[in-house]
């Protein structure tokens, strides 16, 4: 056991989904395509009498990390730190999530595999009603592909061989909760066809093409992204929704193009991974 351990995480922008339902939460999940980030979540763990969760300097209430916590055993304080927008479609949760049971695992010497971690992040991220595919896209990185739902042990992933400069814009905040509590069969069917799109021409061209289709096949685009959108298009570059947040990324410099003073990153080539942590 040591006394602390560290974990960096990538943020994830989903550019479609599909929601597959299942009793077990480590079989339950999504099949979908989106992009890790350079910009993501780092994530110190360490033992603590009471256990503590913060993001950003806040205390926080997260369930999924409380679960992951619970899974292995551990009373821990758990800090998180990133510069993404909360609640805009990064997968902040599902990175908290996989980085607290990785650095959970270093700190207290439990001695699972990237594997094992990964589906226990992924059930309580499920449980939590949070996320349904980040976690298993954060611990692969650079461009997923989510062929089946579930955990590792259930998900098939592929991946397009790209990296790019990534810009984004967020504008407001999505509750998740909204979106998955009511009906999701449109949305699953959507998801579905753009899935199709990308397995057919594994390109970031096809995945970009495929998010925005989405996105308005499941009647997702507020009017504020589609009026972002519609000026990057205009300015002769690509862009589309992340999921779920009201948030337009674009690749290359398609903001900046259009105008707009957006947030830059990449992405990021490999998944989740311990680091020597900074004090």
């Amino acid at each position: 056991m040591t006394d602390v351990a560290q974990a960096f995480v990538p943020g994830h922008i989903t550019g479609f989904f599909t929601v597959d339902r299942d009793p077990d939460p480590t079989k339950a999940g999504s099949r979908g395509a989106g992009l890790a980030l350079t910009d993501g979540v780092t994530v110190t763990v360490r033992a603590a009498d009471e256990p503590h969760v913060s993001l950003n300097g806040d205390p926080v209430e997260m369930a999924a990390v409380d679960r992951v916590l619970d899974a292995l055993g551990v009373r821990a304080q758990v800090r998180g730190t990133t510069d993404l927008p909360l609640g805009a479609g990064f997968g902040v949760s599902g990175a908290m999530a996989l980085g607290t049971a990785l650095a959970a695992n270093a700190a207290f010497d439990r001695r699972l595999s990237e594997r094992e971690l990964t589906t226990i992040a992924h059930g309580a991220e499920v449980q939590a009603g949070t996320g349904l595919g980040d976690v298993v896209a954060q611990e692969r990185g650079g461009v997923p592909i989510r062929l089946e739902p579930g955990g590792p042990q259930d998900n098939e992933l592929d991946g397009i061989p790209a990296r790019s400069r990534v810009e984004y814009h967020t504008i407001d905040q999505l509750a998740t909760d909204d979106v998955l509590s009511g009906s999701t069969d449109a949305l699953t069917d959507a998801g579905t066809r753009a899935l199709s799109m990308v397995v057919s021409e594994p390109t970031l061209e096809t995945f970009m093409r495929a998010a925005r289709q989405f996105s308005r096949e499941a009647e997702l685009v507020t009017p504020a992204v589609r009026d972002v959108i519609l000026d990057v298009s205009e300015a002769g570059g690509t862009a589309a929704m992340a999921m779920l947040g009201e948030t337009v990324f674009a690749l290359g410099t398609g903001l900046t193009d259009a105008g707009y003073d957006p947030q830059v990153c990449a992405v990021h080539p490999g998944g989740a991974t311990i680091e020597e942590p900074v004090e």
